[in-house]
């Protein structure tokens, strides 16, 4: 696929994405069954003639399939949370939504955190501070910078803060296919590592706790914060261009 089309393609996925995630992180309220939102992200993306980029799919770091189309993941689960039956919204929970979609032969990733009713200040700053570390890593992800920029970036933001930046886990390259080879790390030192060329397409995706600097597994796809604490998580599929960026998923 030639990289207009895909760039096209893409940018347009990735609104379709955006506003599914919009409308999903409204329908987040106190009493509200998981499955519910997993059923209606399934519908929401086939309306758009899409197809759920994660349900049926085999990660490469997993032995099984993920069953479901949408992750939530709350309170200390950071990625990959099942939406299940008899599993409901309670105040105070702390809800990360995290979705991706296939159209037209490629792939978008994104996600976001919300919380239902009445959380206190110290989690409301860590939501806010993931959600800012994104917004500064994508400014500094350009043509002729590194790797290293965006997670030093990504890592100095949350821990700046007085939080600690999730290591074992990060963004990648997407496309044609969900996850490729390529490691977007959520720490980095600047002009280290891979450098950033037009024409690449990947997910940053900061993720942070209050006191955990690791992710634990639980099984194939569930990470949760080491120490039980809550864990956030914000992604954005992006493109490089010449001589900027361009958030395909715009979700902030």
């Amino acid at each position: 696929m030639d990289f207009d089309t895909k760039y096209n393609l893409m940018k347009t996925a990735g609104a379709i994405l955006a506003e599914i995630l919009f409308n999903l992180e409204k329908e987040v309220k106190e009493g509200v069954e998981l499955k519910k939102l997993d059923n209606l992200a399934e519908e929401m993306i086939r309306s758009y003639n899409a197809e759920p980029a994660f349900k049926n799919y085999k990660a490469p770091f997993a032995k099984s399939v993920y069953p479901y189309t949408l992750c939530i993941s709350l309170n200390d689960v950071i990625v990959h949370g099942y939406p299940q039956e008899k599993v409901y919204f309670k105040n105070g929970d702390v809800v990360k939504l995290d979705l991706g979609l296939k159209y037209q032969g490629v792939y978008v990733d994104s996600a976001l955190t919300t919380y239902v009713g009445e959380v206190g200040e110290e989690i409301k700053n860590l939501i806010l501070v993931t959600k800012k570390a994104l917004k500064n890593a994508i400014d500094v992800a350009l043509p002729g910078r590194t790797l290293g920029d965006i997670g030093w970036c990504i890592e100095t933001t949350i821990e700046d803060a007085g939080f600690k930046v999730i290591k074992n886990l990060c963004g990648h390259d997407i496309g044609e296919f969900l996850h490729g080879e390529l490691q977007v790390l959520n720490f980095g030192d600047p002009g280290k590592g891979k450098k950033i060329l037009p024409g690449m397409f990947f997910t940053i995706e900061p993720m942070a706790s209050i006191n955990s600097e690791n992710a634990i597994a639980d099984d194939d796809y569930v990470y949760k914060t080491e120490d039980g604490n809550i864990g956030t998580h914000f992604e954005a599929t992006i493109v490089i261009l010449e001589n900027k960026n361009e958030i395909l998923t715009p979700i902030i």
